[in-house]
């Protein structure tokens, strides 16, 4: 035995190396919340309601929609970046139509309520991504109903059976990209729709019937058109990361796809401060773009201004263009 130790030490000193040491704590993972500032969509905890379009406010970005499901009507705020899917591509607020049907997919503010709205996707959107068609089963030509299944295109997944589409008076036909009718429908067609509710219950009245992908596609490639020459004119939005007079950073939301490929290291930029409603608060300053990186899955730009930036707030909104 050592002569400094004792026997109670030894004993401890074993007994401390016999035990099991404790296992490692899981690191907790981390909440997810909507947070003013800053694009975060918590996909762990939301809500995808099927819903028919009520009312929108383009200036608060507020608007109201009917759960089929049940007939609540329940409201929402738009968060700035939301993606708003419309004809089966990026869309604003302004495509979308009242009566229309759709996916509103919500998350709770901090008050718990389910008001916080991060996507509207439309059912031409939905069924596109999921390459999902409704097959025709039964026509009924008095009542213009079709009877459908709704599954991918190779069948391999059925979503649901027994779907019934209310074509009515205002139903348009689409096939080869062209104009078509209602007779040129046959059992097992595969169709794609947009559709609107009746103010109750679970109904599909299509505004739109395409018989084919390339009467769908000729629809989203308008829309994209339309998109690209809104965010040319009015800017690409994003958020105020920081802002010191000398340094203007920004987090740009993916719409903005058309400015946004046009930037590179020493760009020319213009930018303003934008409101609630994402319209431009101030006149655009100029700056030069000193590095882009990412933050998130959204482009995050550093600028330097050219001229007083007073008017950019951290967490607050901003309008971008590339200049030429």
């Amino acid at each position: 035995m050592h002569p400094c130790l004792s026997p109670l030490v030894i004993l401890s000193v074993f007994a401390a190396l016999a035990s099991p040491s404790p296992a490692a704590e899981p690191s907790a993972k981390p909440v997810l919340k909507i947070t003013p500032g800053k694009v975060i969509i918590p996909l762990d905890k939301m809500r995808r309601i099927w819903g028919e379009l009520i009312s929108l406010d383009q200036n608060t970005r507020t608007g109201t929609f009917r759960n089929e499901s049940n007939d609540e009507v329940m409201s929402f705020t738009v968060m700035p970046y939301a993606e708003l899917l419309h004809h089966a591509t990026n869309g604003d607020l302004q495509d979308f139509r009242t009566g229309e049907r759709a996916i509103f997919r919500l998350h709770e503010n901090e008050k718990g309520e389910w008001v916080w709205l991060t996507y509207i996707q439309d059912e031409m959107n939905m069924m596109n991504g999921h390459g999902e068609y409704f097959f025709v089963d039964e026509i009924d030509a008095a009542t213009g109903k079709l009877t459908t299944t709704w599954a991918k295109g190779d069948m391999t997944f059925v979503r649901e059976k027994g779907v019934v589409l209310e074509t009515d008076k205002d139903t348009r036909y689409w096939k080869a990209g062209q104009p078509a009718k209602f007779s040129d429908i046959k059992v097992g067609d595969k169709l794609r729709t947009k559709t609107h509710g009746i103010g109750q219950g679970k109904h599909r009245v299509p505004w739109e019937v395409f018989l084919d992908d390339e009467s769908l596609l000729k629809f989203q490639t308008e829309q994209k058109a339309v998109h690209a020459k809104r965010i040319l004119a009015e800017g690409a939005p994003g958020y105020v990361d920081e802002s010191n007079g000398t340094k203007l950073v920004l987090t740009l939301f993916r719409e903005g796809e058309e400015q946004t490929k046009q930037l590179k290291e020493g760009s020319a930029v213009r930018i303003a401060p934008a409101g609630v409603d994402r319209k431009p608060t101030a006149d655009p300053i100029t700056g030069k773009v000193t590095a882009i990186g990412k933050n998130g899955r959204q482009m995050q730009v550093t600028i330097e201004p050219t001229s007083a930036s007073d008017g950019f707030k951290p967490v607050g909104l901003a309008r971008l263009w590339a200049q030429p």
